[in-house]
């Protein structure tokens, strides 16, 4: 087993306990940690298991990442559960990213850096500064855990982060592999602070990710003729036009991006356009109820009041 030479040298208390485990027992320590901080747990195939032992008809040779359960409905939060599974034979600890719930019915979204300090990267070239949430080194970079709100439905697109970002996001239906879990390479998945829980995720990242990447070919004209800048709506109508554009399992998020712009556009002394998109947003086929609710957290999440 080899420790994660990504991971800075401090050693906090999880991690002292897992370098000097058995591959058997560190699977077992990282997924009660788990557990015990309210993420939901399922097992996955180990790479010094005999044989794979995902639920795929075929390994494809990635071991230690293939799920051996049903992680969407067989996820567990019960320690009890947690001793009999992973006292079964070797099994990776996984994070049933859906499943988890933060603060304000907050949902988990993890951005997996293929390489040390991606993200960082892809902040930096933005102006902004990375905030310092819950880590787990990987055998490549590290998984960043964050808090995202629940109506704002992310999934695994990276959005207008394409083709800038070094990595992936997971959310929603998706799980990713915990600390404590052995990668195929013999490094340790491994928590960076195990006192440091997930921070909610920044403003400029959700934006990014529901914000579909412009393409020179294929740019989308906004109905909004008074805009000032080609693809981006501006004013009530340009927001209002930009909701009504939507398409079916992509009117949430559009109504919460655009809601985002609304706040910003009042907090600094503009219009509001909270009617106009809740118009919108109704028309486009949202319930009033929906669209009531994304456009709270939209403004809750800008600073503003809704």
């Amino acid at each position: 087993m080899t420790r994660n030479t990504n991971a800075p040298t401090e050693a906090g208390a999880l991690r002292g306990r897992l370098e000097t485990t058995t591959a058997s027992v560190a699977p077992l320590d990282g997924a009660l940690w788990l557990v015990r901080h309210g993420f939901p747990v399922f097992p996955c195939d180990h790479p010094e298991a005999p044989r794979c032992v995902g639920l795929h008809k075929t390994c494809d040779g990635s071991r230690g990442k293939h799920p051996a359960v049903a992680f969407t409905r067989a996820w567990t939060l019960d320690e009890r559960k947690v001793h009999e599974t992973f006292a079964r034979g070797l099994r990776n600890p996984a994070v049933a990213v859906g499943a988890c719930s933060g603060p304000d019915e907050a949902r988990l979204l993890v951005v997996d850096s293929d390489r040390q300090g991606a993200i960082e990267d892809v902040a930096a070239a933005r102006g902004e500064t990375w905030p310092a949430t819950m880590r787990v080194w990987t055998a490549k970079g590290h998984h960043d855990y964050l808090w995202a709100p629940a109506a704002l439905r992310l999934g695994n697109g990276l959005g207008s982060l394409q083709g800038q970002f070094d990595g992936d996001v997971r959310a929603g239906n998706a799980y990713v592999i915990g600390p404590g879990a052995l990668h195929a390479t013999g490094v340790l998945y491994e928590l960076e602070d195990p006192e440091r829980p997930p921070l909610f995720a920044p403003a400029w990242l959700l934006d990014a990710l529901v914000t579909k990447p412009q393409y020179t070919a294929r740019r989308t004209q906004w109905r909004d003729a008074s805009r000032s800048t080609p693809g981006q709506p501006r004013g009530a109508r340009g927001l209002a036009a930009f909701v009504l554009d939507s398409r079916p399992g992509d009117r949430n998020n559009r109504l919460f991006w655009a809601a985002c712009r609304a706040a910003e556009d009042a907090r600094d002394g503009g219009e509001d356009a909270q009617d106009a998109l809740m118009e919108a947003a109704v028309r486009a086929g949202l319930s009033a109820q929906e669209a009531a609710t994304t456009i709270r957290s939209a403004y809750k999440r800008t600073g503003v009041t809704a």
